[in-house]
């Protein structure tokens, strides 16, 4: 067979593809932490799941169901494949989106093997149809189908093997009462402290072979919101920016350098959330004022208002949520150097 140049050319672009898809899958395995040994914080969550897991071992039966909440990016989807590692089993990972028909969700049980793990992500999302189709599968270990038409209509409890659902959302308050109840382990994954986050960047430091100071770190886990994922992320824009500008190893100065430069202050805010805060003091005195409003004066979603700028806002104590609305507190007025509104009247007096 003669291949043309054009052939050719196809061929060695689609091998790079390739390639280039295997070292992502590549970086993303060995990024995560595979034992409890080697994930990085939620020292209390660690020892709680540690002691069901070793119990569960022992009685030779499947772990129960378990939910894991809290913001994204505090590492809910790694812990599952954590636990998974740690019983000696493999887990299949989906997300609640994709599970659109009643088809979908009794495939993925149907293939499952006795003490496997099912993670679904976004488990907040799934439908009616699909929430009461794990009912009897999560509590009974069946699932419940109809066959036939009219009076002929029969109900077939097939068994499904005994499996561990493991479910991640960002909103359990979302989930309806049913469906929590059914999962015997539920914990809230916190956010990461500095030291944390420098344990965490000094791994992924080591595995991506990144040369960085103690200063280096410590600069970027200030700016990572108490978020691993950002870390994660923001160490290699700085390894970036420290090889074009000063073909050298990451400092703290250089890192400071790097992170000013995608405008990332000292505590990790980013131009959204500065806006954002300057949007509440500046044009509605501080607020209190409705998510929707600053949703729409910042052009942006209302859900990444709530579920990526709020959590941190929120936990840096920078703005307060009431009944009323969102109001930015007098440390979120610090930081933007305005004045406090309970200080204000003293500047006229």
């Amino acid at each position: 067979m003669i291949v043309s140049s054009d052939d050719e050319n196809l061929i060695i672009s689609n091998q790079l593809e390739a390639k280039e898809i295997d070292f992502d899958k590549s970086y993303e395995n060995s990024i995560r932490p595979k034992t409890f040994n080697d994930y990085i914080g939620q020292t209390e969550l660690k020892e709680t799941l540690s002691i069901s897991i070793k119990s569960a071992q022992k009685r030779e039966q499947s772990i129960d169901h378990m939910l894991f909440y809290g913001p994204p990016g505090l590492g809910k989807t790694t812990l599952a494949g954590v636990i998974a590692n740690e019983m000696g089993v493999n887990i299949k990972i989906t997300s609640a989106p994709a599970l659109e028909r009643p088809r979908d969700i009794i495939g993925i049980l149907m293939g499952l093997k006795t003490g496997e793990i099912l993670f679904i992500d976004e488990i907040h999302r799934l439908n009616k149809i699909a929430e009461e189709i794990l009912y009897p599968a999560m509590e009974d270990f069946c699932i419940d189908m109809m066959t036939g038409k009219s009076q002929a209509t029969k109900n077939l409890r097939i068994p499904v093997p005994k499996f561990t659902l493991i479910g991640a959302t960002t909103k359990a308050g979302s989930l309806s009462g049913p469906l929590r109840d059914r999962f015997g382990i539920i914990h809230r994954l916190e956010f990461y402290s500095i030291d944390e986050l420098m344990q965490v960047l000094k791994r992924t430091a080591k595995i991506l072979d990144i040369k960085i100071d103690k200063n280096g770190l410590n600069a970027i886990a200030k700016r990572s919101r108490g978020t691993p994922r950002i870390a994660n992320r923001l160490i290699k824009r700085v390894r970036d920016y420290a090889l074009v500008r000063y073909n050298s190893d990451v400092t703290g100065q250089i890192a400071n350098e790097a992170l000013d430069m995608l405008k990332i202050d000292k505590v990790g805010l980013n131009s959204t959330d500065r806006n954002l805060l300057k949007l509440i003091i500046e044009k509605y005195d501080g607020g209190p004022v409705g998510i929707e409003t600053i949703a729409a004066a910042l052009c942006e979603d209302v859900k990444t208002i709530e579920d990526v700028c709020e959590p941190y806002l929120l936990q840096a104590g920078l703005i307060l949520r009431t009944p009323r609305g969102r109001k930015v507190s007098p440390e979120g007025y610090r930081l933007l150097n305005f004045v406090p509104p309970a200080l204000q009247c003293g500047l006229f007096d």
